[in-house]
């Protein structure tokens, strides 16, 4: 049997209009993976409560198989609609893969870690977005022969052939990309290692960011430290936010939080960067199941530090297409960033050879095939 000849159906609950890393992961394996296969979707479209989808799931997949008989496998995005399909009823004799991330393989509510995730070995073939993420599902009594690791692509960002900087900062700066939640370790970089800097420069940081507490930051921490854990991570809730604060009031002249911009401006930004800079902590029940945000700001051509943990690893190799650190290790971070600053051209240099090294090592289309062999093999 041939890639063509393979008739697909994808589910997914994170797909377009919505907005984010994992949405954006399955609509490039759906719409790239359809370039080699036969592709049918049941994708939330936001039209309907996601209650609603999830209720009617079983019933609609049911449905769909019915009316294509030559479904030969079923592919569901996260470790969350699967967690759901392995309850499901009447389509058992068709193969079925689960795509899990991170978070949805470690979240540490009792029952879905002692319950759920033993149901998993159900499925045919679960496939990991990094090796951390891989041996996460291992350590949680999943069958290791139906686990394979196939890494996330990545969006080359296009820098225009002259670039001009569009935040009007004079001075070198490092930046910072992402929600405001602990396990990105920025309050830790805020305060054991910018401060020890030397020199005139700058921690640019962007990302949702709220500079004033909600009612709804507020709400949450009235909760029990357990169930704020639990209500936070599952939400994706910026948990690191009133650290920020603090030291953003602490360190004026060497801080600044941006918030969300535009595009435009962020391409900008990360390529005019010193580094990019991901000090990713370890917090328990939480995880960075890949590390994208750090191929995204290696293919504008800027050097990449990060922490030498969890899925990161799968997405930056160290001298290969960035540098890797211990995280919270503060003398090897100060004494990395001081180096950066008292040579700029040497790692701009370094970070444009890094950034061929992405290019040919990630994509979307190297991922979309990686997985169509895979449905292949389990389907002949």
């Amino acid at each position: 049997m041939s890639q063509s000849e393979i008739e697909i159906l994808f589910v997914s609950h994170k797909y377009p209009p919505s907005v984010g890393g994992m949405e954006k992961q399955s609509f490039e394996l759906i719409n790239t993976a359809a370039l080699y296969l036969k592709a049918h979707t049941l994708v939330y479209d936001n039209k309907e409560s996601i209650l609603t989808f999830f209720l009617q799931l079983n019933r609609r997949i049911l449905t769909k198989v019915k009316e294509n008989p030559g479904i030969k496998l079923i592919h569901f995005n996260d470790g969350l609609i699967a967690s759901a399909a392995s309850f499901h009823k009447g389509y058992r004799h068709i193969k079925r893969a689960v795509t899990i991330h991170g978070l949805d393989i470690v979240f540490p509510f009792s029952y879905f870690q002692k319950k759920v995730i033993p149901r998993f070995n159900a499925f045919d073939r679960i496939i990991a977005v990094s090796q951390a993420t891989a041996e996460a599902a291992q350590l949680r009594g999943i069958d290791p022969s139906k686990i394979i690791t196939i890494p996330n692509g990545v969006d080359p960002i296009q820098v225009p052939a002259q670039v001009t900087e569009t935040n009007s900062v004079s001075k070198p700066y490092f930046i910072t990309l992402g929600r405001a939640v602990k396990r990105k370790g920025f309050s830790w970089l805020m305060k054991d290692v910018i401060p020890a800097i030397q020199g005139d420069f700058k921690l640019l940081m962007v990302g949702p960011f709220d500079h004033e507490p909600t009612w709804k930051e507020r709400l949450l921490h009235l909760m029990p430290a357990k169930l704020y854990h639990l209500m936070t991570l599952f939400m994706g809730y910026p948990t690191d936010q009133q650290a920020i604060r603090k030291l953003l009031k602490a360190h004026p002249e060497k801080i600044q939080h941006l918030g969300k911009v535009p595009f435009e401006q962020l391409k900008s930004l990360l390529t005019n960067a010193q580094a990019f800079l991901m000090p990713n902590i370890e917090v328990a029940g939480d995880m960075e199941g890949f590390g994208l945000v750090c191929l995204e700001a290696s293919t504008a051509g800027t050097i990449v530090v990060a922490s030498e943990l969890e899925g990161i690893t799968s997405a930056v190799t160290h001298n290969g297409n960035g540098l890797l650190l211990a995280s919270k290790n503060q003398n090897a971070w100060v004494e990395q960033l001081q180096a950066i600053l008292a040579d700029p051209a040497h790692y701009k240099k370094l970070g444009l050879q890094f950034k061929q090294n992405t290019l040919k090592q990630y994509s979307w289309d190297i991922m979309a095939r990686s997985y169509c062999q895979s449905f292949l093999d389990l389907c002949q």
